[in-house]
């Protein structure tokens, strides 16, 4: 994920469904961990978007 970042990527969510967690990557921040997310924002990049996510 670092890669992209790296290469200009905004922001980046990596969801791993077995751990039921989301890293949230974005520029210049730490890694933000999220447990059991039930959705993701595409905060101030894509305006109303949110990504849903099941919840187990």
């Amino acid at each position: 994920m670092r890669e992209y970042i790296d290469a200009g990527v905004q922001l980046a969510w990596l969801i791993n469904p077995q751990q039921q967690q989301a890293e949230i990557y974005r520029p210049g921040e730490e890694v933000e961990l999220c447990d059991l997310p039930a959705e993701l924002s595409g905060e101030n990049l894509l305006p109303g978007f949110c990504l849903n996510l099941p919840l187990y």
